[in-house]
């Protein structure tokens, strides 16, 4: 798998926020968004066991795979064994493609109309604008979250959510902390 870095933080957005995570994040992704903030030239090609070693450094049990797309390099043998290992699974996507079975948090992240997933534990979107958001609110999540965009347009946000209360305002707070 191509790997961009292994880290140990707090999970700085949407519902878990706050919440210690070893989070691997992924080269690559099938989106090209302007505000991705993942260097997807930059990697190092590991194997499942080699992720679960570098995993095993830090005394979390939550681990979140993010990217770029995750879904494009996991494996249901790397669900596997990590659940085997103890660890519960939290996954951030932008759902254009399926996931292995058994992903115990599934933040799903849209960036395109081709979307697979049929449900998730929270709807997170970046808000650049009002166009569409409504129909969201009628897909199977628990939670739904509006980010501004790069922190730029928090004011924004902020009105949109005090106007339509079904929406959660997400910061990225481990931008605002200063932490990775």
């Amino acid at each position: 798998m191509r790997i961009n870095e292994i880290f140990y933080s707090l999970q700085g957005e949407g519902f878990w926020t706050g919440t210690p995570i070893i989070f691997v994040r992924f080269a690559g992704c099938n989106l090209h968004c302007d505000f991705c903030d993942t260097q997807h030239d930059t990697f190092l090609e590991m194997t499942e066991a080699e992720i679960l070693s570098e995993i095993r450094k830090f005394p979390a049990c939550r681990v979140c795979l993010t990217g770029g797309e995750p879904s494009l390099q996991i494996t249901q043998s790397f669900i596997d064994l990590l659940h085997r290992e103890g660890y519960i699974i939290h996954i951030e996507t932008n759902g254009t493609n399926a996931l292995p079975n058994g992903i115990d948090w599934i933040t799903l992240s849209p960036k395109s109309k081709n979307i697979v997933l049929q449900k998730a534990g929270e709807l997170k979107i970046v808000y650049i604008n009002t166009v569409g958001l409504e129909k969201w609110l009628t897909f199977n999540a628990g939670h739904f979250f509006l980010q501004p965009c790069s922190n730029q347009n928090t004011a924004e946000v902020v009105d949109y959510v005090l106007a339509h209360p079904k929406w959660r305002l997400s910061l990225q707070t481990h931008k605002i902390l200063g932490i990775q």
